[in-house]
């Protein structure tokens, strides 16, 4: 029997990190020395006051079903989490906690789009936008900023960019898969666009909101732009910043109109996080937060060695980033001097010749670069720039 899928899950594409990274580990398998910097998960371990919490909650038998959208206790650490860091003031029935971020986000397309309405989404953009759009019967309309504008999209390109049918607005910032970050400035100058524009929710994507060292701190969305706060959904998490990827635990503060719309998709889809998780998210956001300045103060020496190297590689440049554990690197040198056609066939040889496994820049809507997660040890990435040095010819 020949199963008919539906139209809409024929428009998506499988994760090409995800694919990246299964792809790595089918050679490693085999017996290959491969070195994967495709997956974006901290080489950490879960700190152990936050790991010690997660098992206290099962031996107490905190295993049971909580409320869709997230327990009073964690609910009252992330309100306390957003008025402490970003000055944002929420209530409960304004926060939404789910299995990670992702599920945030797409929570969030499927409470706001409508078929045909439009989601504007800056590129380079965190692969995963567009497919949520797809899958929510949405139209995603990218909205190119290269490296000469540090990846970042400036108004009169968002201005162009807003039709009639636009809708909703995902703005990452700092960025998976650059690391740009947009200044309180630029939000500020982006916000008075959107502010002349009252039909489009903004989704402002903070993940990696504590790893982060550029000169200016970091400065939310909402905290930029209060007039919009109506309409901004806050979404954050604790994978990246805590080394929390497993445990599954994202959030968000957002309108309570649409907080209630994205609980309700829940309730209807995963219901609760687990409970185990949630219990451990607690404690990591009411802790002692030195584990994450540690963790921060390692992701930029890696950065800044990374960053370094690529540039050392003929036909290779690299942006330095404002944060993320990811460098974007523009290849079209490199690619050109290799005889080779696309970024695709550049990460295909890097991971035959030279064993390293990296992901394809045109996954994230921009062509000729290839995106590395240095989100493992030095060691481990000083051996991989030694090998894509080698497996790409001087001029």
């Amino acid at each position: 029997m020949t199963v008919s899928l539906s139209k809409r899950v024929q428009k998506v594409k499988p994760s090409p990190t995800l694919a990246v990274t299964a792809r790595a580990a089918k050679l490693k398998a085999e017996g290959k020395d491969i070195i994967g910097l495709g997956a974006g998960e901290p080489d950490f371990d879960t700190p152990t006051f936050i790991a010690d919490a997660g098992v206290e909650a099962i031996r107490k038998g905190l295993t049971r079903y909580t409320a869709v959208d997230g327990t009073p206790e964690l609910k009252d650490a992330v309100i306390a989490k957003f008025k402490r860091d970003n000055g944002l003031a929420y209530e409960r029935n304004q926060i939404v906690v789910s299995s990670g971020a992702k599920q945030t986000c797409f929570n969030v397309c499927a409470a706001v789009l409508d078929p045909g309405d439009e989601c504007i989404i800056p590129a380079p953009y965190w692969v995963s936008y567009p497919d949520m759009a797809l899958l929510a019967d949405g139209v995603p309309v990218s909205v190119f900023a290269g490296a000469e504008q540090g990846y970042k999209i400036t108004p009169a390109q968002l201005e162009a960019a807003i039709t009639p049918r636009s809708k909703l607005l995902f703005l990452n910032s700092p960025s998976n898969p650059t690391g740009a970050a947009y200044t309180r400035a630029e939000l500020q100058a982006l916000g008075a666009v959107l502010a002349r524009n009252p039909r489009i929710v903004i989704a402002a994507d903070e993940m990696y909101e504590h790893i982060y060292w550029a000169g200016e701190p970091f400065t939310s969305f909402a905290q930029a732009n209060p007039h919009l706060y109506d309409r901004t959904v806050t979404i954050n998490g604790v994978s990246k910043a805590y080394a929390m990827t497993g445990w599954r635990i994202g959030y968000c503060g957002a309108p309570k109109e649409l907080a209630a719309a994205m609980s309700t998709i829940q309730g209807q889809s995963t219901s609760n996080p687990s409970s185990i998780s949630q219990r451990a998210a607690t404690v990591a956001l009411n802790g002692d937060q030195s584990c994450v300045a540690e963790m921060n103060q390692a992701f930029k020496a890696r950065h800044d060695y990374v960053v370094a190297a690529l540039n050392a590689i003929p036909g290779v440049r690299c942006r330095p980033g404002a944060g993320t554990f990811y460098a974007f690197a523009e290849v079209s040198g490199a690619m050109r001097a290799l005889g080779l056609a696309d970024d695709t066939a550049f990460a295909e040889h890097l991971l035959l010749k030279a064993g390293v496994a990296v992901v394809p820049g045109s996954g994230f809507g921009a062509p000729d670069h290839m995106r590395i997660s240095f989100a493992c040890s030095l060691p481990t990435l000083e051996k991989a720039m030694a090998r894509i040095a080698a497996a790409i010819p001087a001029r």
